[in-house]
C-alpha cells in the first residue's frame, strides 16, 4: 500500500509442485479473475503489435475517486466515465447493498477488495489473539467481496517488526492458510501485496535484490488460492520488477501499479520516474498475464482519474 511502504523462472521440483503451479496457472487466473487465462504458449513481447491491449484490464483503489457529498453510484459513474472498468473496495466495512446499487446502476464491476484493517491486525502478531482476530478479519473480508461480486482480496501479511522472519513466516502461513477453504468455497484468491513490510526483502538493502524468497512464501500455501498482487512500483528500490515478476510468473493473479524515482528515493506518476516499463510489458507478456491492474495512486475528480487511466494506457500499451 502506497502509505506504508508495495520473479525465477517457474521449474517444479516435483510432481506436487508442477500440480500446483498448472492450478495457478490456469484455475486461479480462470477462477479468481473472473477471465479465462490461457494456458497456452508463452508469447513473444515482439510478437504482436499492442500485446496487452485486450489482456489488462484497468481498475483503481475506490479511495482514489474523490468527490465531495457523491453517492457510491456518482462515484462509481465518474470512474467508469474515466475509463475504468472495475473498482476495487475496502472490506470487509463496506455497504453490500449499497454496492450492488451502485453497481448496478453504473455498470462497473467491483473485480476485488483490499482487507480492510490487515496492516494494524497482522497474521504476524506475536499475540495468538490477534493473529485470530486477522483471520476473522480475512475471511470476513472474504465473504464481503463475494457479496459484491469481487474475486480476489488484497492481504498485507504482516510485519518484520514482529519477530524473525522465520518466525513470522511461520505465524502468518499458519494462519493464513485457514482461510483458503473458504476462499475456495467462494471463489475468491487471497492475493498477497508486496509491500514495505520489512519482510522477504531486505529494507536496508540494495537494488539488486530478488523475488526469490517471496516466490517461496506463496509456494508455502501450496494452494492455486493463494497468489501474488504484485505491486509494480513498491520494490523498485530493491530490485528489476521485470525480473520479479518473471520469477513469481504464474503465482502473480492480480497487479498494482505506480511511479517510482529510485535516484530520488520518491514516487512518481504511473510511467514516470525511472521503473523499465518497457522491460514490465515484456515480462507480462512472457509469463502470460491476463487478467487486472489497479491504479494505487493519488486519486481526485474526473480529469485527475482521467490522468491517470491516460497514464496507465501509455505505460502499458493499452490505448
Amino acid at each position: 500500500m502506497m502509505n506504508s511502504k508495495k520473479p525465477l523462472q517457474v521449474v517444479a521440483s516435483s510432481p506436487a509442485a508442477s500440480r500446483r503451479h498448472f492450478l495457478q496457472g490456469s484455475a486461479a487466473s480462470a477462477v479468481a479473475l473472473g477471465f479465462a487465462a490461457s494456458a497456452g504458449n508463452v508469447v513473444a513481447a515482439d510478437a504482436v503489435s499492442d500485446p496487452l491491449k485486450g489482456r489488462i484490464f484497468k481498475t483503481l483503489k475506490i479511495g482514489m475517486i474523490k468527490v465531495k457529498d457523491a453517492s457510491l453510484t456518482e462515484r462509481f459513474k465518474l470512474a467508469k466515465q474515466a475509463g475504468f472498468q472495475g473498482v476495487e473496495l475496502n472490506c470487509p466495512g463496506s455497504d453490500v447493498e449499497e454496492v450492488k446499487k451502485a453497481i448496478k446502476e453504473s455498470g462497473l464491476i467491483v473485480d476485488g477488495s483490499v482487507n480492510a484493517g490487515h496492516w494494524n491486525i497482522r497474521h504476524t502478531d506475536p499475540d495468538a489473539k490477534v493473529r485470530a482476530a486477522a483471520l476473522k478479519n480475512l475471511q470476513d473480508g472474504i465473504r464481503e467481496t463475494k457479496a459484491v461480486g469481487g474475486h480476489t482480496i488484497l492481504l498485507v501479511v504482516g510485519h518484520g517488526k514482529d519477530g524473525s522472519e522465520k518466525e513470522i513466516w511461520k505465524r502468518s502461513v499458519d494462519n493464513i492458510k485457514q482461510a483458503i477453504p473458504l476462499a475456495a468455497e467462494l471463489g475468491v484468491a487471497i492475493v498477497i501485496e508486496n509491500v514495505w513490510n520489512h519482510f522477504c526483502y531486505d529494507h536496508d538493502g540494495g537494488h539488486e535484490q530478488t523475488a526469490d524468497k517471496l516466490a517461496a512464501y506463496v509456494d508455502e500455501f501450496n494452494s492455486p488460492w493463494v497468489g501474488m498482487h504484485f505491486d509494480i512500483g513498491n520494490h523498485w528500490k530493491y530490485g528489476s520488477m521485470g525480473d520479479w515478476i518473471r520469477t513469481l510468473g504464474k503465482r502473480v493473479i492480480k497487479l498494482d501499479v505506480k511511479g517510482f524515482n529510485r535516484k530520488e528515493d520518491k514516487w512518481a506518476k504511473i510511467g514516470e520516474g525511472d521503473i523499465d516499463f518497457a522491460d514490465v510489458r515484456k515480462a507480462l507478456i512472457e509469463i502470460n498475464y491476463h487478467g487486472w491492474l489497479a491504479a494505487e495512486v493519488a486519486g481526485g475528480g474526473l480529469d485527475r482519474l482521467q490522468e491517470v487511466s491516460v497514464n496507465l494506457d501509455k505505460a502499458f500499451g493499452l490505448a
